[in-house]
């Protein structure tokens, strides 16, 4: 089996059905290709860029959601967590916890997180270099967490844009061992949609491949049926029907 670690699933859980029909899908990857692809979606996005934006059913109804996937389709789970209190019920349900990008540093999340026993994967902040990415990993560590992940996303350039410095990836590498690429939210422009996330998904595939050159040894993409129809960061979501062939590249 292909050591790298593949997380997909949708942006955020808008119903039972998305969530079985891209179930579905990950496990006949997983069959054809031998690989072991983490479901990830979000009970609640706490960082949309309205308040009017579509959140997701909650913590609770989420992740009753979540495990009945578990259960049905035997895929490991993660989802990201914003507050401290989301760490000790959420990790009863899931495998791996993520840390939001901008809440890397909030030394409670962390501390909750690594209390839970289950793998913490910290998403570096827009804001912060991979080297700076040492200090929250300390946190978790010394909080007792038995394994932490981080996740490169993509630094603010100027307004309404990222780049990605793919130079962190073997930053990250210094500090961890599982360094992965958001090849996702790293093709979004933030704010650029009159009050939504913009993107451009036609650059995932690239992002992913230029990750690999630099040494990433896992690859997050959120992926839709119909991205275009995607409640949460549609823009930026990769198309269902593609990820096998990605995937397919990048091993």
């Amino acid at each position: 089996m292909n050591k790298s670690v593949f997380i997909a699933g949708p942006c955020v859980i808008e119903s039972a059905e998305l969530l079985d029909t891209v179930a579905q899908e990950l496990v006949k990857i997983n069959q054809r290709l031998g690989v072991d692809i983490i479901f990830k979606a979000s009970f609640d996005k706490a960082n949309r860029t309205s308040i009017h934006s579509f959140r997701g059913p909650g913590l609770e109804r989420g992740l009753q959601m979540l495990g009945d996937v578990k259960s049905k389709y035997g895929l490991r789970i993660t989802t990201d967590i914003h507050e401290s209190y989301h760490a000790e019920t959420a990790g009863q349900v899931v495998d791996v916890l993520q840390i939001p990008a901008f809440l890397c540093r909030q030394t409670d999340l962390l501390i909750a997180a690594a209390k839970t026993g289950k793998i913490v994967n910290i998403k570096k902040a827009q804001f912060l270099s991979g080297e700076d990415m040492r200090f929250p990993v300390e946190k978790a560590l010394d909080s007792g967490a038995k394994e932490v992940w981080l996740t490169e996303r993509g630094n603010s350039f100027g307004y309404n844009n990222l780049v990605v410095d793919f130079r962190n990836i073997p930053d990250m590498k210094e500090i961890v061992s599982t360094v992965i690429m958001d090849c996702t939210h790293s093709v979004q422009r933030p704010g650029a949609g009159n009050g939504t996330t913009s993107g451009d998904r036609r650059f995932v595939p690239s992002m992913a491949l230029a990750a690999k050159a630099f040494g990433a040894t896992g690859y997050f993409f959120e992926v839709h049926p119909n991205p275009d129809k995607g409640l949460s960061d549609g823009p930026n979501m990769l198309k269902l029907d593609q990820l096998e062939a990605l995937i397919t590249q990048l091993l």
